[in-house]
């Protein structure tokens, strides 16, 4: 049964290899020069969701920008297709490639589909179901991302009791809740997201010399600097006595690194000294993997600090 995005892609591509005797159908999203398969349906060509191409090398790029049809029943006929780096590497007969499209006419992805044999030219005759079909996943889509918003509001109302009591950021079952959440969201639709993991530097040593007080305010300092600099839809949470993250939702690593740039600033304008790593989510690894090499990013330049403490003082 039919009950969302996901749902419906399922069935949709399910319902077309059906329907049409071709190896491979897929549903994709696009983000910049990524070609992220959401949901694939294949023999032979080893293909899975989660699986990343280069946008720029497809046969669909090329479709988004009208420059070959979107259906070509021998494929190798159309000079873009033929000359296409995707086409060197995987044999295509046929081609088959409707956009998906986000609520204001921009590209989401395509709904694709490709075979290593040539197809009957009737195939040109189903063109407007496969439109359809289409138009119908573009449709289930708005209305979905449209309340995603408001989704992630309800997630964060449930979530309200898991708020560290110093420094008012989620806690480290908060932080795991609302994360298991995004990557349900991100797997779904591919969207973009980014972990930065944060240590402060000195805790220790205020604790020892000043004081767990002194401490708790230097804890304190930090949440702040963090919560000015974060978005509204970004999560921060203090996972351990020292240890924040940040999850940077529908964000690329190029607005990432942005906000990492400002949260060193940020740092810095309230006398903070913190280790700070950055890791952008991969779609076939997940959240998880990104918090990982997150936090050995952030010891990288943890590690780079003591070092240059160290030559200094010789």
């Amino acid at each position: 049964m039919v009950h969302d995005f996901a749902s419906a892609t399922h069935a949709t591509i399910h319902f077309l290899r059906q329907r049409f005797d071709l190896d491979l159908w897929m549903a994709t999203r696009t983000e910049g020069n990524d070609w992220i398969v959401l949901a694939v349906e294949e023999s032979g060509y080893n293909v899975k969701a989660g699986t990343v191409f280069n946008w720029s090398d497809s046969f669909c790029s090329r479709m988004v920008e009208g420059l070959g049809p979107r259906i070509a029943p021998q494929s190798d006929l159309i000079d873009v297709y033929r000359t296409a780096p995707i086409a060197s590497a995987v044999k295509i007969g046929a081609y088959v490639g409707v956009p998906i499209t986000k609520e204001d006419g921009s590209l989401f992805g395509t709904l694709c589909a490709i075979d290593p044999n040539p197809q009957s030219e009737q195939i040109r005759d189903e063109q407007g179901l496969i439109e359809l079909m289409a138009d119908l996943l573009s449709s289930i889509l708005h209305k979905e991302l449209a309340a995603a918003d408001a989704t992630r509001r309800a997630e964060r109302a449930e979530a309200e009791a898991a708020r560290d009591v110093l420094t008012s950021l989620y806690n480290r079952r908060g932080w795991e809740q609302l994360l298991e959440r995004e990557e349900d969201r991100c797997r779904r639709y591919g969207n973009p997201a980014c972990v930065i993991s944060i240590d402060l530097d000195a805790l220790k040593f205020v604790n020892d010399s000043q004081g767990h007080a002194a401490g708790d305010q230097l804890i304190i300092k930090a949440a702040n600097a963090i919560q000015e600099v974060v978005r509204l839809n970004d999560i921060a949470a203090r996972v351990g006595g020292d240890e924040f993250l940040v999850l940077c939702i529908e964000c690329t690593l190029d607005n990432a690194r942005v906000l990492r740039d400002r949260l060193h600033q940020s740092f810095n304008n309230a006398g903070v000294s913190a280790s700070i790593g950055l890791a952008q989510r991969h779609p076939e690894k997940g959240l998880s993997v990104a918090c990982e090499e997150a936090d050995v990013r952030m010891y990288e330049e943890k590690r780079g600090k003591k070092q240059l403490l160290a030559d200094s003082n010789h």
